[in-house]
C-alpha cells in the first residue's frame, strides 16, 4: 500500500480537508512540534489503495535573511547589501521546528499532494515543503510521478473532492516571482532603512519612531497620504455665489430649483443675475423630460473591493478585515478571500450557493423569490485567472460568527445576492424652467423596480419630494429668489478606502500585501488613523516624503515600483528571467542609494526645522563614565542615553522603564548603572550603558545587561547573582533580582520566566556554596521573626531553591508580564526539582569564589 503525504497551509484547513476526503473516518494525533496535527485514513489514490497522512504547515516554512555578519548594523556598510551580502533561507519560526516535523512525517512516503493556498505565496510555500520532504521520501520507480498539486477555492465537499480528482503540478515560475519580491524588498528595504535610521537617530531626539524604515511599496503608500496633506495645506478657499430660486406649484408646497450656471466667482456679476431674475414674477416651464434609468447591480466581489467596503462602511482596518476574512475561509464560510477576479466562471454553481442562504431570516424572502423566478447572470467582470470572486459557501448565524466576523460575512453575502439580482430601475423626470433670461432645473426620481437595492438598501435611490404634474408653457408663481454666498473647501485626508483605490490603480502591492503596507505606515508612526478611518500624516511622515521628493522623487512616486510589479508578474508567467529581473532592479536601486547617501543633507535640512537635536532633548539621568557629567535620558522611541559633552549616544533596552540604579557605578568603565524594568509583575535588571553597547568580554554580545555579564567579582554580575539553569529554555540562567525585595524573585536572563520566592524575607543573597544534587547555587535567606514561614520560628536558612524541602512551598514559577506583544502572559506551578534542573552552566559560572581575584581578572583580560 502506498503512503501519501498531504500538506495544507494551516492546521485548521488540514483538519477540514481530511474530514471531507475521509468522509469523517479519520484518526488524528499531534505532531512533534505541538502546533500541527496529523490526520490519517485509508482510501484510494489514482486507482490504488493508499494510506493518507494529512498535515499542515503554519504559513511560510522558510524566510529570507542575510547571513550572520550582514545582520549587524554596525559592522556592515548598507551599500554592500545590494550585491555583496549573501542571503540564505532560514526557518521562518525556529520554535516550530517545521522542517524536522515535515521530514519526520514525510520519511517513507511515496507521494506528496500539496494543498497550499492557491496563490503565488502558496506556490512558493509548495517548494519550501518539497525542499524539506523530497530528500526523505521513497525514491520514485523510473519516471513515476510523486508530486501533485491540488487547486481549490473553497473548503466545501464539492470543491475539495473535485480538486482531489483533478490534481496538477506546482508552478515553479509563480514561486520564483515571490522569491524575487522577497529578495528585492529585503535588500532595498534594509539598505535604505539602516542608513536613514542610523543617520537621523544619531542626530535627533524626538522622532518618536524606533525605526525610520523605507520600503519599495511602503514609501509610495505614504507618498499618497502626504500628497493629499500637501493639497490640503496649499489650498486657498475661494468665495463663490449661487442663485437659488423657489417656486410654488401649489399654495402649501414649494420646489427648490438648481441654477444651470451652477455658480459664479464674481459678486457683481452674481448681483446682476439676481436683479434680472427678480424682475420676473413667474417661472415658465420650458421642457419636461422623462427617462427610464438603470442603476447597475455590483460586480462580483474581489479582495480590494472587500477591503474598501470594510474600511469605509464597517470601520475595519484592512489588516483586521483580511484576518477575519481568512478565518471565515478556513472555517468554510466563504471562498478564498485573496482574488483579483470579478467574473464568475460559466460552470460556477451560483444557485447552489444561493440555496445555502434560503433560511437566513435577514434575506430568506429575497433569496426564495430569486430561486423561484430565476437568477440573473452576474455582470461580466475582470477574469484575472486566479480564484472565483469572494462568495458565501455556507449559511451562518450571528451567534456562530459574532461581532466583526458576522458583519463582514453579512456584507459578503448581501453583495453576492445582489450580483444575481436584477438591476435597480427608476424613472427620472427633469423639468426645465426659465425665470427671465436665466434657466433653472429640477430633477425627481421614482423607483419602478428596486432590484438589488432591496438586499443592499444603502445603494437605494433616495426618496425625494414628488414633482408636480406640468407641461411645457405652464407658469408657476415664484416664492423667492436669493443669492447664497459659499466657499470652496479643501479635500479631506485620504480614507483607507481611497488609499486602497490609489494603490490598486498604480499597481502598488498585491491584493494580499496592500493591508500590510497600510498597517506598516501606521505602525511606524508615519500616519495616524483619525475618525472616519482617515489617514493623517505625522510630522515624521511628511518630512520623509518631502525629503525623498527633494533628493529623488522616484523613491516615493508609484511609477518605479509599478514597473517592478509588472516585471515580477512576467516572471510568474514565465516570460521574464528571474536572475535578470533581480540584477537589473537591484542595479537601479543601488545607484539611487548612492545618490541618496550623497544628497542626504537635503533631507537633513527639512529634519532640522521639524525636530530637536539630541543635545536639546531628554532629561538628565545618569553620569557618563568618561566626562562624569550627566547624560540625558531620551524617552521618545527608541529610548536612549545621550552625553552632549562627549557627543555619544547609548542605546537601551526598549518596552520598559529606565531609572537610576542607586548611583552605583560599573567597576570597568565608571558609568553609573541604570535599572530596566518591564513592570511590577515583570522582570528587571541593572545595566551599564557603556557595556550594553560595547561588550567588555569576548563571550558577551551587544545588548546584554548585568544579568548576563561575566565579570568574576562585580556584585551585579551573572557570576555573583546567577542561581541555576532556567527550567524552561536551554541557554538561560536564573539570576537573583536584588532590587525586588520584599517580593523577592529570580528571572531568566534569556526568556521571560520569573520565579517568585521568599516573600517578606528581610534579606536574600546567593551563597558561594552549591547544591550536591543539582549543582545550583545555594541561597541564604534571612526572615524577620514576626513573618518567618520557616519551621520552628527560625529566621535564617541556607539551601537549594530546587531541592531543599524547607523551601518547597516558598517558590512559585511564573511568566513575566512583558509590555512587548511577542511575550505571552500566563503562569504555572513550580517546576524544576530533581537532578540537573538547577545546574549552573559550567566554565565561567563556577560557583566557588576564585581564591585570587586578580588572577581571575587576568584570565579574563588576557
Amino acid at each position: 500500500m502506498r503512503t501519501v503525504l498531504m500538506v495544507a497551509e494551516k492546521p485548521s484547513l488540514a483538519q477540514s480537508i481530511a474530514k471531507i476526503l475521509s468522509r469523517g473516518n479519520v484518526s488524528s494525533r499531534k505532531g512533534l512540534n505541538g502546533a500541527c496535527s496529523v490526520h490519517e485514513y485509508t482510501g484510494s489514490f489514482i486507482g490504488q489503495s493508499a494510506h493518507f497522512k494529512m498535515t499542515s504547515v503554519c504559513g511560510h516554512v522558510m524566510t529570507l535573511d542575510f547571513i550572520g555578519k550582514y545582520n549587524s548594523w554596525d559592522k556592515v556598510d548598507p551599500a554592500e547589501l545590494f550585491s555583496k551580502a549573501p542571503t540564505e533561507k532560514k526557518e521562518a519560526n525556529p520554535k516550530l521546528t517545521m522542517v524536522k516535523f515535515l521530514q519526520v512525517e514525510g520519511r517513507g512516503c511515496d507521494c506528496i499532494v500539496l494543498w497550499l493556498d492557491c496563490d503565488k505565496e502558496g506556490e512558493n510555500i509548495c517548494f519550501e515543503v518539497l525542499d524539506a520532504v523530497l530528500p526523505v521520501m521513497n525514491k520514485p520507480r523510473g519516471t513515476e510521478r510523486t508530486v501533485y498539486r491540488a487547486k481549490f477555492s473553497s473548503i466545501t465537499d464539492t470543491d475539495i473532492c473535485n480538486a482531489m480528482n483533478h490534481l496538477g503540478e506546482p508552478n515553479r515560475n509563480e514561486a520564483l516571482s515571490v522569491d524575487a519580491r522577497q529578495e528585492l524588498d529585503l535588500r532595498i528595504g534594509c539598505a535604505f532603512t539602516r542608513f536613514q535610521t542610523k543617520y537621523f537617530q544619531g542626530k535627533y531626539g524626538n522622532l518618536d519612531s524606533s525605526l525610520i524604515s523605507f520600503g519599495p511599496c511602503q514609501t509610495p503608500t505614504l507618498g499618497f497620504c502626504v500628497e493629499r496633506h500637501d493639497k490640503i495645506q496649499s489650498f486657498k478657499p475661494e468665495t463663490y455665489w449661487v442663485l437659488q430660486a423657489k417656486v410654488n406649484p401649489e399654495k402649501e408646497s414649494s420646489l427648490t430649483l438648481d441654477w444651470d450656471r451652477v455658480r459664479v466667482f464674481d459678486r457683481e456679476v452674481a448681483q446682476m443675475f439676481l436683479n434680472i431674475t427678480k424682475m420676473a414674477k413667474e417661472a415658465k416651464v420650458e421642457s419636461v423630460s422623462k427617462k427610464e434609468k438603470v442603476k447597475q447591480r455590483p460586480l462580483a466581489l474581489n479582495t480590494v473591493e472587500m477591503l474598501r467596503v470594510a474600511s469605509a462602511a464597517l470601520g475595519m482596518g484592512p489588516q483586521h478585515a483580511m484576518q477575519i476574512a481568512e478565518r471565515l475561509y478556513t472555517q468554510g464560510y466563504i471562498s478564498y478571500p485573496r482574488t483579483e477576479t470579478t467574473h464568475y466562471p460559466e460552470n460556477f454553481d451560483l444557485k447552489g450557493c444561493l440555496r445555502q442562504q434560503a433560511n437566513n431570516p435577514y434575506w430568506a424572502e429575497t433569496v426564495k423569490v430569486l430561486l423561484s423566478e430565476g437568477i440573473n447572470r452576474p455582470r461580466k467582470g475582470h477574469d484575472a485567472g486566479d480564484h472565483p470572486p469572494i462568495t458565501p459557501m455556507r449559511a451562518a448565524t450571528e451567534a456562530e460568527l459574532g461581532g466583526d466576523g458576522w458583519r463582514l460575512y453579512e456584507y459578503i453575502t448581501r453583495h453576492f445576492i445582489a450580483t444575481v439580482s436584477a438591476d435597480c430601475k427608476y424613472l427620472q423626470t427633469t423639468i426645465s424652467f426659465s425665470i427671465g433670461p436665466e434657466r433653472f432645473t429640477c430633477v425627481g426620481k421614482v423607483v419602478t423596480s428596486p432590484g438589488f437595492t432591496e438586499i443592499m438598501p444603502w445603494h437605494s435611490i433616495p426618496l425625494e419630494e414628488s414633482l408636480p404634474h406640468c407641461e411645457k408653457g405652464d407658469l408657476f408663481p415664484i416664492g423667492e429668489i436669493k443669492l447664497l454666498e459659499k466657499q470652496t473647501s479643501p479635500p479631506d485626508y485620504l480614507t483607507e478606502a481611497e488609499l486602497i483605490t490609489l494603490m490598486e490603480k498604480h499597481g502598488i502591492g498585491t491584493d494580499a500585501s496592500i493591508p500590510v503596507h497600510i498597517n506598516n505606515i501606521c505602525q511606524r508612526n508615519y500616519v495616524t488613523v483619525e475618525s472616519g478611518r482617515r489617514l493623517k500624516p505625522t510630522n515624521l511622515g511628511i518630512v520623509l516624503v518631502h525629503g525623498y521628493y527633494k533628493i529623488d522623487a522616484e523613491l516615493v512616486l508609484p511609477t518605479i515600483r509599478s514597473a517592478v510589479e509588472k516585471q515580477l508578474n512576467l516572471i510568474a508567467l514565465g516570460k521574464a528571467n528571474y536572475h535578470q529581473v533581480l540584477e537589473h532592479t537591484l542595479d537601479i536601486f543601488k545607484r539611487k542609494f548612492h545618490y541618496f547617501v550623497d544628497s542626504i543633507a537635503g533631507m537633513d535640512e527639512l529634519m532640522e526645522v521639524s525636530f530637536s537635536p539630541l543635545a536639546a532633548t531628554g532629561k538628565p539621568l545618569s553620569r557618563c563614565g568618561k566626562c562624569h557629567r550627566f547624560m540625558k535620558y531620551i524617552q521618545a522611541k527608541p529610548s536612549r542615553l545621550h552625553c552632549s559633552h562627549c557627543d555619544d549616544t547609548y542605546s537601551l533596552p526598549q518596552n520598559g522603564t529606565i531609572k537610576l540604579y542607586k548611583e552605583l557605578r560599573c567597576p570597568l568603565d565608571d558609568f553609573e548603572l541604570v535599572l530596566w524594568s518591564s513592570g511590577s509583575r515583570g522582570k528587571s535588571y541593572p545595566l551599564c550603558p557603556y557595556c550594553y553597547n560595547h561588550p567588555p568580554f569576548r563571550d558577551m554580545k551587544k545588548g546584554m545587561g548585568c544579568n548576563e555579564c561575566t565579570h568574576p567579582t562585580c556584585q551585579h554580575s551573572l557570576s555573583m547573582l546567577g542561581i541555576g539553569q532556567c527550567v524552561e529554555c536551554e541557554n538561560g540562567v536564573l539570576v537573583l533580582d536584588s532590587t525586588s525585595g520584599p517580593k523577592w524573585k529570580m528571572a531568566c536572563n534569556k526568556c521571560n520566566v520569573v520565579v517568585h520566592f521568599f516573600e517578606n524575607a528581610h534579606k536574600v543573597r546567593v551563597s558561594p556554596e552549591t547544591c550536591d544534587l543539582c549543582e545550583a547555587a545555594l541561597v541564604d535567606v534571612d526572615f524577620n521573626k514576626a513573618k518567618s514561614p520557616l519551621p520552628g520560628d527560625e529566621t535564617q536558612h541556607s539551601g537549594c531553591v530546587f531541592c531543599d524541602p524547607v523551601f518547597q512551598d516558598l517558590v512559585e514559577l511564573k511568566h513575566a508580564a512583558m509590555r512587548h506583544p511577542m511575550h505571552r502572559g500566563g503562569q504555572g506551578k513550580r517546576q524544576g526539582r530533581g537532578r540537573g534542573k538547577g545546574r549552573r552552566p559550567g566554565g565561567r559560572l563556577n560557583p566557588k569564589k576564585p581564591k585570587d581575584k586578580m588572577a581571575a581578572l587576568a584570565a579574563y583580560f588576557v
